[in-house]
């Protein structure tokens, strides 16, 4: 089973590239935003140490984490990012390693990891490519302005929050520019679906 990292910066497009790569027969997609998200589910271990980090106030009224909230607190604060990474980061790691099995176990030919800090997490050795979808900050900061609603104040430090544009792409085997159109993109996707030898 090939094993591909996919990465970019916040608002670089990667999760359209997710959907078109994963969308090839043969190719088991774990998503570590998603996965993230179900570690911290009401009743998980997960969300109960974020709250006994972070407080109660992380909760929604329906027992579910507020992300904006705790969004807020930790892109802000490198201690508190940490933290929150310190309680995450292994729960996110067991439950990808049980998907690559499961994944393996059912045949996949490509298993295509889509993992937002892959760089700043130095997982780059994990895989046999790493795709990294690249754009402009500029432009990273105007898609989440005005596609996320953003201010361009929380935009930056998001972006301050994650490796920078320069050592992102050096850790990449495969390069995808969505500074242009969906087009455009797509056309990328398939070539590197046929390198891949998904076509």
């Amino acid at each position: 089973m090939l094993k591909v990292g996919l990465t970019g910066g916040i608002g670089s497009g990667k999760s359209t590239v997710s959907r078109l790569l994963s969308a090839y027969p043969g190719v088991a997609l774990v998503d570590a935003d998603l996965i993230a998200r179900e570690v911290v589910e009401p009743g998980t271990p997960g969300l109960a140490a974020v709250v006994e980090e972070f407080g109660p106030a992380v909760l929604r009224p329906d027992g579910t984490l507020d992300r904006d909230a705790v969004g807020a607190l930790v892109f802000s604060d490198e201690t508190r990012r940490k933290a929150l990474s310190a309680i995450l980061h292994p729960l996110i790691g067991d439950l990808s390693a049980q998907r690559w099995a499961e994944a393996e176990a059912a045949g996949a030919r490509v298993l295509l990891h889509d993992v937002p800090l892959l760089v700043e997490a130095h997982l780059e050795g994990m895989y046999d490519e790493v795709v990294v979808v690249d754009v402009p900050v500029e432009v990273q900061v105007q898609r989440l302005v005005e596609l996320r609603g953003m201010a361009e104040a929380d935009a930056q430090a998001r972006l301050a929050a994650q490796a920078d544009r320069t050592t992102r792409l050096a850790s990449a085997t495969r390069v995808l520019d969505n500074s242009g159109t969906v087009e455009q993109l797509s056309t990328q996707v398939r070539a590197l679906a046929g390198d891949l030898g998904l076509t």
